[in-house]
């Protein structure tokens, strides 16, 4: 029997916003346990919340960019049940009428186009964290995540593998991170993804009995875990058992999933209307400022690269991959006119000191009026490749003044032609032999011409001078 894979997520998304969703108590990440905490983040009895603005700005960006309908007249509801790191034993969240719905995000995967739908988009608040130590046998709890705002970003059951996922969640990211409602920075809990799974006979149009995986965070992890239940539930199956809706944890050590709890439906959590909060109107003229103000996402941006900027599809890939390489490529090429130059550097040189350096993008920062100081010098050939090369490490290491550099360390090529035409006469009386492969139609006889010029004149010749005035003068033998 061949059987068929059905998953649907739903993304947890922390928000870029200073201050909490209720409270104005700091969003940083880090900082000692229990220090980023109020009466209000950490539920203590008479304490009122007050709603962020800036959460609902971020749903609505949100919602327009993943073509959602934005609920006009929408509220807050509680959702009741106790962990100990949920203080107040009840979350503030969106069931009943979320901020967006029916939404779609276009994915390709192996060259196949795919549109997966959004079933909803809800504002809510973020539980604590819970630390166990192992060595104590104990576990401890942190409040500073309690009151983050979160977006949960709820698909429709629309993924048939692992790579489907990916490749969803890679385009959510991108497009969180353009807008700038998320950094997504799944290392640190921005992003989380719960999977829902469930397997059935191909052709069956009825769903199998789902399982829940819950907050896994990265890629590479839900991956794996995809992989595992299926192959889980279908053994279960196979043996004649019946898989049980529940929730399940991923166990990166083990490679494995198992059981946490039953899962629960909605009537557990005994939802009903959040008193404390007022409902939320969004207005038209709310939704068209909004709309207006839309940034460019990484999908138009490639286009445009290749379209008016002359790149490979190749070379645009690489660059909206990350934010930061985006705005350090536009920002350089507005500078110096050059984008095939500063595309060649950024994904040649930058991307090798990044790798080296074991950093990333987000976490770099180059002068782009410098780095088009060094481009503008090589273009006008005032320096060659390798110089250009030398003074954009210094830059990315030091943040040196390019011009005081390359002038201090001697870097700026000969442009006196003179020389370069002494140069030229000494290697060909020094170099009878190579001359006589030349005459001979032997090309690499030329280059080896070439290099013993640059040698002489230690590389500060400028090889388009040293080509022209030796060729001109091998045609004169």
């Amino acid at each position: 029997m061949t059987w068929e894979t059905v998953i649907g997520l739903e993304v947890h998304v922390e928000l870029a916003t200073k201050s909490k969703i209720f409270c104005s108590c700091t969003t940083e990440f880090g900082g000692a346990p229990n220090t980023h905490v109020c009466p209000v983040c950490s539920g203590l009895p008479g304490v009122l919340p007050t709603l962020n603005k800036s959460v609902v700005e971020f749903a609505v960006k949100t919602g327009l960019a993943t073509n959602c309908e934005i609920t006009r007249y929408n509220k807050f509801d509680r959702k009741n049940y106790f962990y100990p790191d949920l203080p107040k034993a009840y979350q503030v969240s969106q069931l009943y009428l979320p901020i967006c719905r029916n939404g779609h995000v276009d994915i390709e995967v192996n060259g196949i186009k795919k549109s997966t739908g959004i079933h909803e988009i809800h504002m809510e608040e973020d539980a604590g964290k819970l630390v166990h130590d192992p060595w104590e046998d104990s576990t401890l709890v942190d409040y500073n995540r309690c009151g983050v705002p979160l977006l949960e970003i709820v698909s429709e059951p629309d993924f048939r593998s692992g790579d489907e996922v990916i490749a969803y969640l890679e385009k959510l990211r991108d497009t969180l991170i353009y807008l700038g409602v998320s950094d997504c920075k799944m290392q640190e809990g921005s992003m989380r993804a719960d999977v829902n799974l469930s397997v059935r006979p191909e052709g069956q149009k009825e769903f199998g009995t789902r399982t829940e995986m819950k907050n896994i965070n990265s890629f590479k992890a839900i991956s794996r875990a995809i992989v595992y239940e299926a192959k889980r539930q279908i053994e279960q199956i196979e043996m004649g058992k019946r898989v049980i809706q529940e929730t399940r944890r991923w166990d990166e050590n083990k490679d494995a999933t198992y059981a946490m709890r039953s899962k629960e439906n909605a009537q557990d959590y005994r939802y009903f209307p959040e008193p404390d909060l007022l409902p939320i109107e969004i207005s038209e003229e709310w939704i068209e400022k909004a709309k207006k103000e839309m940034p460019e996402l990484a999908d138009a941006k490639r286009v445009r690269y290749v379209e008016e900027l002359g790149l490979t599809e190749y070379d645009a890939n690489v660059l909206t991959a990350e934010h930061d390489l985006a705005i350090l490529f536009e920002e350089t090429t507005a500078v110096c006119g050059q984008p095939k130059e500063v595309c060649n550097l950024i994904t040649g040189e930058l991307m090798r000191l990044i790798t080296e350096a074991q950093t990333t993008a987000d976490k770099i920062s180059i002068n782009p009026n410098k780095m088009a100081k060094i481009i503008e010098l090589t273009v006008e050939g005032k320096i060659n490749r390798n110089a250009e090369k030398q003074a954009f490490e210094a830059l990315f290491k030091e943040d040196i003044d390019p011009e005081t550099y390359i002038k201090e360390k001697g870097l700026l090529m000969l442009n006196d032609d003179s020389l370069v035409s002494d140069t030229i006469d000494e290697v060909i009386k020094n170099n009878p032999k190579s001359i006589e492969d030349y005459k001979g139609g032997k090309q690499k006889a030329f280059g080896f011409l070439v290099g013993q010029t640059m040698r002489a004149l230690k590389g500060k010749a400028n090889p388009q001078a040293v080509n022209k005035i030796l060729k001109e003068k091998l045609e004169k033998l």
